[in-house]
């Protein structure tokens, strides 16, 4: 049996560190809500989910939750020094970690296979996968 791949990542200042297992993650996804564009200040925020018992994290994040539209919390935790996004915990999905792609290390390996609330994707940043998902799903 090979050894599982760790993957690693963390803010720009270096201030907080996380790893995961990657055969642990459950799948890569685009987000195209009006609350990930603010929080990323983009057309989209792009993150893969991560079950918290294969999450480690180093390091005290600050974070700023929101009610998603089915009325439970969407925390977004980010690094208090730099700002960098780092990952989400949705209330209506506990028991994972949606973290943000564009903090880990190297995210050549990544592939998101959706996208989430292209309701509200910007008509100059259309979804670039073909699984388009209005809102959420359910």
């Amino acid at each position: 049996m090979s050894e599982p791949q760790r993957e690693t990542g963390g803010c720009a200042c270096g201030a907080i560190r996380f790893g995961f297992d990657r055969e642990r993650v459950l799948g890569a996804s685009h987000c195209h809500c009006r609350d990930c564009q603010r929080a990323t200040g983009s057309a989209f925020a792009t993150f893969c989910g991560v079950p918290d018992a294969a999450f480690t994290l180093e390091g005290t994040p600050r974070a700023f939750s929101v009610k998603g539209a089915s009325g439970r919390d969407v925390t977004r935790s980010f690094c208090g020094e730099c700002g960098s996004q780092l990952f989400s915990e949705v209330g209506v999905m506990p028991g994972f970690h949606f973290v943000k792609t564009g903090v880990l290390d190297d995210a050549s390996w990544v592939r998101p296979t959706s996208a989430y609330w292209g309701d509200s994707a910007q008509p100059w940043a259309r979804p670039i996968v073909d699984e388009v998902h209005a809102r959420n799903p359910g």
